[in-house]
């Protein structure tokens, strides 16, 4: 069981918390939503809970529930910027298909 980072979402990260002032790190999940079952759930990790699972990744922390384990395990998270627009992204290994929006996926 493993969740990644690339070298641009681990220094989005570490910059954020930085600018914050506070946090553990990211905390992924994941929601039942859109036309295709799930979307990603992005935060900053103040803190790990009782039930939560955490990976070690370029410096960074990253904690998942285990309940939303199963869907994101073996998750790169990547950090993309184009044009203006810039956003966590995801190559999931568990995925059987997303919505045309690319907003939703399914296991």
């Amino acid at each position: 069981m493993a969740i990644s980072l690339t070298d641009s979402a681990a220094g989005r990260v570490q910059q954020y918390l930085h600018k914050r002032g506070h946090g553990v790190g990211l905390r992924l999940g994941v929601t039942k939503t859109g036309c295709s079952g799930y979307s990603y759930v992005v935060n900053y990790a103040d803190a790990v809970a009782d039930g939560d699972v955490v990976f070690e990744d370029k410096g960074v922390t990253v904690v998942v529930d285990s309940e939303a384990l199963p869907f994101v395990d073996g998750t790169e998270v990547d950090f993309v910027k184009n044009g203006l627009n810039e956003a966590f992204s995801f190559r999931n290994p568990n995925i059987a298909g997303e919505c045309g929006c690319g907003e939703s996926f399914t296991v």
